[in-house]
């Protein structure tokens, strides 16, 4: 959104124009901290700390120190009061809040179990990144960064100036993540502990060698069994794996159909072109040899409205291409360069660079896209006609590189210009997919990015989904990507992929199925995308021990008799899914892809004999990785591009 008249300018930081609501007249003064204290002492030592001691939290604000610097004390007072404002009517009487001295509160709550005092800080801090903030004429939003201690937690504390401490020790690794996500205090782990190993070569072995004996010996084993005693589970069993091959094929078919006519954008947006952002999350060491390149053609952006591009990036140390991009901002003052000192992730950097985004609408892009020219211009018509998210379609733009980057290029044709489109027009949603995805600014500050789930981006669209706002796609919204070109490089890329996917359905798919923001048709979509995805990799492996089972039962596999009708039909329409995908990608891709048959033929062998049980073999040590409590974020190695690849 547009600042408003002498709001916080971009080189000390910004907040958003958001609708405020009337005035609320004079808003009470804060108790003293000695009032906190004393109350909170009481709350310690009564009778109910007994049963369940309190909890403090700190809640601080991002943008404090520069409200400070702009409209001095007063400024982050009159913050503090709207906050309190908000707040007293959900406190009981046993419960309290003051300022604690560093430009935030503190506050005393009543003891919960831990699931439930997260909760209600995380409403709390979903409240404030929406509260309006008036000072004077300027109508400010904050971010809000929340840490509390629980009294029980060991060792027992009885002290509030304590208390209080253990909470902002929370609130700074709150404050390094930026995602409006409480942070619990938790004591250091003593000298000798050390963290468990994340895994290596081997442990990736006898992960894959698991799946093999979860999804091929133990069922295999378990249908002799269960012969031996009296039960024959071969049918049944072989039913339940055709019936689910064929129902994948069909909801892959009529995805294919209805991507034939996807949702167009209006032809003209609803108002002028505001100020735009572009935010490119980097890490620096992995991206120096190609980031230039992307600024260049981020400043080549052909937008009718102000253009702002921020490249936030993290790096372990300095790097030379680190002046190459001071002296480029130099040049162009609609570029800024801020490296995140602090992050760990691209969800860290993305957070931060919110805190300077002066845009009514924000573009998010990896650090190796190259966005058409159009894009913003496009994304505006969606986003002021009432989307709040528009993703749009990844191109590969290295696909002669090598046979895996020809690849993934074709593959990405069938995700992005058939299988998102075709499912948004299906089941009525679309999904963020991390990169070329356009946000409404507000609502990207009120989201934003957890840096603990390993797709981030899934893990913000299921959020926006279940928050009642609206995401879109658009195959016609089209930035140029860079492929893994090696198969080490693409397992890296894929595992985490697959594990954060994971994650997410582990984390929101009971919330969707029973959320009041989706429709019946949403959710159907939704259990596909999140529940099926997961079970179906091992039910396709099914196939292996069912098969084995019933030619041991006839006594080899010449005794089978394969050409039963039902068997042979259901093969045939099974393995005509893939095909059909193909064909649909080559009709529906960029020209820059299309115009190499060639790739989709080899796609199509490649996938039948080796990709897509690829892929079905990474989810499946990716479930077991995520329940095993091994994450890694892994980095995948970003190729040198050469221009004119894909020509």
């Amino acid at each position: 959104m547009t600042p408003a008249k002498g709001s916080i300018d971009s080189h000390s930081g910004v907040s958003f124009t958001v609708p405020i609501p009337a005035a609320r007249g004079s808003l009470p003064a804060l108790a003293p901290a000695e009032h906190w204290h004393h109350q909170t002492s009481r709350a310690l030592s009564g009778p109910a700390a007994h049963r369940r001691p309190p909890v403090v939290a700190v809640v601080r604000f991002v943008e404090a120190p520069r409200i400070e610097s702009r409209f001095g004390h007063k400024g982050v007072d009159r913050v503090l009061e709207e906050v309190a404002w908000m707040l007293r009517p959900e406190l009981s009487e046993q419960e309290h809040l003051a300022p604690d001295g560093h430009g935030g509160l503190v506050l005393t709550l009543r003891g919960a179990a831990a699931w439930q005092v997260r909760a209600r800080l995380e409403g709390i801090s979903t409240r404030l990144a929406r509260l309006p903030v008036r000072l004077g004429d300027d109508h400010l939003a904050v971010t809000p960064v929340i840490g509390w201690a629980d009294a029980a937690d060991r060792p027992a504390c009885t002290d509030p100036d304590q208390l209080a401490l253990r909470a902002t020790e929370a609130v700074e690794l709150a404050t390094s993540q930026v995602d409006l996500v409480p942070r619990r205090w938790t004591p250091a782990p003593p000298a000798r502990h050390h963290k468990r190993a994340s895994g290596g070569p081997l442990r990736t072995v006898l992960q894959a060698l698991a799946t093999v004996l979860i999804g091929v010996v133990a069922p295999f084993a378990g249908l002799i069994l269960a012969y031996r005693a009296g039960f024959d589970l071969g049918t049944p069993a072989y039913l339940v794996v055709t019936i689910s091959l064929v129902l994948t094929s069909v909801v892959i078919w009529v995805e294919n159909l209805h991507a034939l006519d996807p949702d167009q954008p209006p032809d003209s947006p609803a108002t002028p072109p505001p100020a735009a952002s572009a935010i490119i999350p980097a890490y620096l060491p992995n991206e120096a040899a190609t980031i230039v390149d992307t600024l260049h053609a981020f400043l080549r952006q052909d937008y009718d409205g102000p253009l702002q591009i921020i490249l936030a990036y993290n790096s372990p140390h300095a790097l030379p291409v680190e002046e190459d991009l001071r002296a480029l901002a130099a040049e162009d003052p609609r570029l800024v360069v801020m490296r995140v000192p602090y992050s760990t992730s691209k969800a860290q950097n993305v957070n931060a660079a919110l805190e300077v985004v002066t845009g009514e609408f924000v573009g998010v892009f990896d650090a190796d896209h190259h966005p058409a020219p159009n894009a913003f211009d496009r994304a505006w018509r969606w986003i002021s006609h009432g989307a709040d998210v528009v993703q749009g379609h990844c191109v590969i733009r290295n696909g002669s590189a090598s046979w895996v980057s020809r690849t993934v290029a074709v593959e990405f044709e069938s995700i992005y210009a058939v299988s998102h489109p075709g499912r948004t027009k299906l089941h009525g949603f679309g999904i963020f997919g991390g990169s070329n995805g356009f946000w409404r600014t507000q609502v990207l500050h009120e989201t934003r990015m957890h840096g603990q789930m390993l797709t981030e981006d899934i893990d913000s669209s299921m959020r926006v989904l279940l928050s009642g706002r609206t995401v879109r796609n658009d195959p016609a919204l089209v930035s140029r990507e860079l492929a893994p070109a090696t198969l080490s490089a693409l397992w890296k890329q894929r595992i985490r992929w697959a594990q954060g996917w994971f994650q997410v359905s582990r984390r929101h798919l009971r919330s969707a199925l029973k959320s009041d923001e989706l429709t019946a048709r949403n959710k159907l979509g939704i259990t596909f995308l999140l529940g099926w995805r997961e079970v179906f990799p091992w039910l396709a492996l099914q196939m292996i021990p069912v098969i084995a089972y019933i030619a041991w039962r006839e006594g080899g596999i010449t005794e089978m008799d394969w050409f039963v009708p039902t068997f042979v039909l259901c093969t045939l329409y099974t393995f005509s899914a893939g095909p059909s995908q193909v064909l649909f990608a080559w009709r529906l891709s960029a020209p820059e892809v299309r115009r190499h048959p060639r790739w989709f033929w080899a796609y199509l062998v490649v996938s039948l004999f080796f990709y897509t049980e690829f892929k079905n073999h990474v989810a499946r040590v990716a479930q077991l990785k995520e329940l095993s409590g091994e994450r890694k974020w892994a980095i995948t190695p970003r190729q040198v591009p050469v221009r004119g690849e894909n020509a």
